[in-house]
């Protein structure tokens, strides 16, 4: 496990409680190094979504518990935030949640000359996923093959 891994796991731990006292749901935790400078973000989600004001009661929560277990040893930025429209998928529950909904999936190598397919997202597994494509052709692609799926939003 990567020391970015073993923060993420520690956060998440940490977000539990916080997140259950205000029926939020937790999408995802990053420590990332971006430009230079390290981040940890967290996105948290509810019915409804997420305010502003849901955003500092969850960062000023965080803030004290991380304070008081100090556990990350570089400086970090400590961003909470919403997931946003075209929210990132990346674990099962995500893709449970999300079935019959229409996904952009970018491909890390192209498939049939596309590295970005679409479609609807009917299946998956700890191996691969299942799509709809527009004309009602069903495909399976490894997860292995794939950098990122996002859900797709149309303005």
């Amino acid at each position: 496990m990567s020391k970015a891994e073993k923060y993420e796991a520690k956060t998440e731990k940490l977000l539990e409680t916080i997140i259950a006292d205000n029926n939020f749901e937790l999408v995802d935790v990053e420590y990332v190094k971006e430009h230079g400078s390290w981040f940890l973000r967290t996105y948290i989600d509810k019915d409804g979504g997420i305010t502003i004001d849901d955003c500092e009661l969850v960062s000023r929560a965080l803030s004290d518990l991380l304070d008081d277990n100090d556990f990350i040893e570089d400086s970090y930025i400590l961003e909470v935030s919403s997931p946003g429209l075209g929210r990132q998928l990346k674990k099962d529950r995500d893709f449970a949640k999300n079935i019959g909904e229409e996904v952009d999936i970018k491909l890390y190598r192209a498939i049939n000359k596309n590295k970005e397919i679409t479609g609807i997202l009917i299946n998956y597994d700890k191996d691969k996923i299942t799509l709809e494509l527009k004309e009602e052709e069903i495909i399976e692609i490894l997860r292995s093959e794939i950098a990122m799926v996002r859900l797709t939003f149309d303005f």
